[in-house]
């Protein structure tokens, strides 16, 4: 399955300033028409999966908007509907997906913190965190949670728990550096934690160097589960100057290796846009999104 590539990337592409700490969050309130235009495009370019632009979104952002709990909810649901109806609007050749995303804690601190973790919290206090707007998720009608760009073990087991006791799928994927965490754990034990879940379809990377990708499928792998991958382009951020430097290193010819050895939900996250997706489309599937694709099953 092809998963959406950056639904930031594509927006700011567009125009969009997402300086805001809500990141492409706030469009939710301001413009939620260019969400559900980001994620048509995507659905365009030959992606079976949308996530949805509720990454950095939490109740004390948008409190911090003026916003009430009760509107914070509404628009949680919103991001969710926003998916859906691009799903509804492009389901004439095949079926489509939505994957409510679920940032980490670090996300709504706007801070970079989900490139360290570590948070100084332990894992109940995570977890009382994460739970009401996973609950709120959960119920809004998406296929599956994204529970994605995890950098800490810590957070991973919060965000396991909370999926078992609702009851719902979801994949997980921790962004990396190497064959560990942002947080400096190994992969094999970062797996782990979720390979006895029912609960988890699908575990993985996400949000990393397209070069740390392979040896952290054949570890996901290891754990009998479906593996999910989304690198970025492989681009530096510079935090200082906040912008994109170096070369892109995604190549969809890189998605074949990765399918070799157990991915099987592929795509993009910060820097890869609607071209790129065609491209693992096309590398992956032997034929371009107007011409179709065989169907793929649910995941989970």
């Amino acid at each position: 399955m092809i998963s959406d590539g950056g639904l930031a990337t594509e927006l700011e592409a567009r125009g969009h300033d997402l300086s805001d700490a809500l990141w492409s969050a706030r469009l939710l309130v301001d413009d939620p028409a260019a969400i559900r235009s980001v994620h048509e495009a995507y659905f365009r370019a030959g992606a079976d999966i949308a996530t949805t632009a509720t990454y950095q979104a939490s109740f004390d952002g948008f409190a911090a908007r003026g916003l009430t709990k009760a509107q914070t909810v509404e628009l949680w649901r919103r991001g969710v509907a926003l998916a859906r109806a691009a799903c509804d609007a492009e389901t004439a050749d095949r079926r489509r997906w939505v994957a409510a995303s679920v940032g980490p804690y670090g996300a709504a601190l706007a801070d970079g913190s989900e490139y360290r973790g570590r948070y100084g919290r332990t894992v109940a206090e995570l977890r009382a965190w994460h739970r009401p707007r996973m609950e709120v998720l959960a119920e809004a009608g998406a296929d599956l949670l994204a529970l994605e760009t995890v950098p800490d073990v810590d957070e991973a087991e919060a965000l396991v728990d909370l999926v078992n006791d609702l009851g719902v799928p979801a994949w997980l994927s921790y962004t990396v550096d190497g064959a560990r965490t942002r947080a400096g754990q190994p992969l094999t034990d970062a797996f782990a934690v979720a390979a006895g879940s029912d609960s988890i379809v699908a575990i993985g990377v996400n949000c990393c160097a397209p070069a740390d990708v392979a040896a952290a499928v054949e570890l996901a792998a290891g754990t009998g589960k479906p593996v999910v991958a989304y690198p970025n382009s492989g681009e530096d951020w510079d935090a200082a100057r906040r912008r994109w430097t170096g070369p892109t290193r995604f190549t969809a010819g890189q998605a074949r290796d990765w399918f070799a050895r157990g991915a099987r939900i592929i795509g993009g996250c910060c820097r890869v846009g609607p071209a790129q997706i065609t491209r693992l489309v096309t590398e992956l599937r032997g034929t371009s999104p107007a011409t179709g694709s065989p169907d793929a099953e649910a995941p989970g």
